[in-house]
C-alpha cells in the first residue's frame, strides 16, 4: 500500500545535499564582510574593519534562520557556513587586532593572535561534531561570533575614544587570549535557542525591544562592546555558581553519610544498659 504523504528517501537525500540560493547568499555576504574587514585592516582603516565584523555577525545569524524557515537546510550550507565563520570570526578578528595593537608586542603579539585564531578553528570543529550531543540551550565554550564581537568592539571603542593600538596593546593582548581560550573551554554559555519567536509575547516585551534598540543606537561601540563583555563573563559566573552548588551538595551528602561518633555509641550503650536494668522500662 502506497503512502502519498511520505517523501521518498532519494528526494530527502537530494534536499539534504542540495545547494540553495537564499541561505547561501547570506552566508556569502557574511564571508565578504569578513574578507572586507581583513582588507580594511591592511589599509589601516580599523573602524571600518570592526564594523564589518559586526555586520558579518548579523548576516551569520540570519542565514541559518532563513534556511530553517524556508526548509532549505543542506549539508553543503552547513559546511559553507562553518568555513565562512572561520574567516569572519576567526582569521579576520585576529588579523585586525594584530594590525591595530598586537604588532608592537613582537612574538607575544602574534602568539596571542594565533591563540585566538586556533581557538576559533577548534571551537567550530567541536561544534560541528557535538551538534547532536550537547544541550541546545547552551553553547560549550564562547561562541565564535561573540568572541569576534569582543575583539571588534574593543578596537571600535578604542578608536572612538581617541586611543591608539599601542596605548592599549596589553589590554588587547589579554582580551585576545581570553577570547581564544574561552572558545575552547567547557564553560557553558546561554544560546538563546529556547526562545520561541512564533509565540505571542506581552506588550511590555515590544517596549523593551524598542528601548534596547534606542540604547544601542545611542552609542553603538560602547554598548555593543559592553553587552558582549557581560555575555562573555556570564558563562564564568554561571560556572562558579554551579561549582558552588555542587560543592555544597557534596558536603551535605558527606555529612549525612558519616558514621555516628564514639560518644553517641557510648551514650546509646549506656541508655540500653539502663533500660535493661530497669524492670519497668518499655521493651
Amino acid at each position: 500500500m502506497s503512502h502519498p504523504d511520505r517523501t521518498p528517501l532519494p528526494m530527502l537525500d537530494k534536499r539534504r545535499r542540495g545547494i540553495y540560493i537564499l541561505p547561501n547568499l547570506f552566508t556569502t555576504a557574511a564571508l565578504f564582510a569578513g574578507f572586507y574587514a581583513i582588507v580594511q585592516a591592511m589599509n589601516n582603516r580599523f573602524e571600518a574593519a570592526a564594523v564589518a565584523i559586526f555586520i558579518a555577525m548579523v548576516l551569520d545569524g540570519l542565514d541559518g534562520r532563513i534556511a530553517r524557515l524556508t526548509h532549505t537546510q543542506s549539508e553543503f550550507g552547513a559546511e559553507y557556513d562553518s568555513l565562512s565563520d572561520m574567516v569572519s570570526f576567526g582569521a579576520a578578528p585576529a588579523l585586525v587586532m594584530y594590525e591595530w595593537a598586537l604588532q608592537g608586542l613582537g612574538k607575544l603579539g602574534w602568539i596571542a593572535a594565533f591563540i585566538y585564531c586556533a581557538g576559533a578553528a577548534l571551537r567550530l570543529a567541536r561544534f560541528n561534531t557535538n551538534i547532536d550531543v550537547v544541550d541546545r540551550r547552551y553553547f560549550q565554550g564562547l561562541p565564535s561570533p561573540a568572541a569576534a564581537a569582543l575583539i571588534a568592539g574593543m578596537v571600535w571603542v578604542g578608536l572612538d575614544n581617541g586611543f591608539s593600538g599601542d596605548e592599549l596593546r596589553w589590554y588587547a593582548c589579554a582580551l585576545t587570549i581570553f577570547a581564544g581560550v574561552s572558545m575552547v573551554s567547557n564553560v557553558l554559555f546561554w544560546s538563546g535557542k529556547d526562545i520561541n519567536l512564533r509565540r505571542s509575547v506581552p506588550f511590555i516585551v515590544l517596549i523593551a525591544l524598542v528601548l534596547a534598540f534606542a540604547l544601542v543606537s545611542s552609542y553603538p561601540p560602547g554598548v555593543l562592546f559592553g553587552l558582549f563583555l557581560i555575555y562573555a563573563g556570564s558563562g564564568y559566573v554561571l560556572w562558579a555558581l554551579r561549582w558552588r552548588k555542587r560543592r555544597l551538595h557534596r558536603a551535605g551528602a558527606a555529612a549525612t553519610s558519616e558514621p555516628p561518633s564514639p560518644q553517641n555509641n557510648d551514650a546509646s550503650a549506656e541508655s540500653g544498659a539502663d533500660a535493661a536494668s530497669d524492670p519497668g522500662s518499655k521493651p
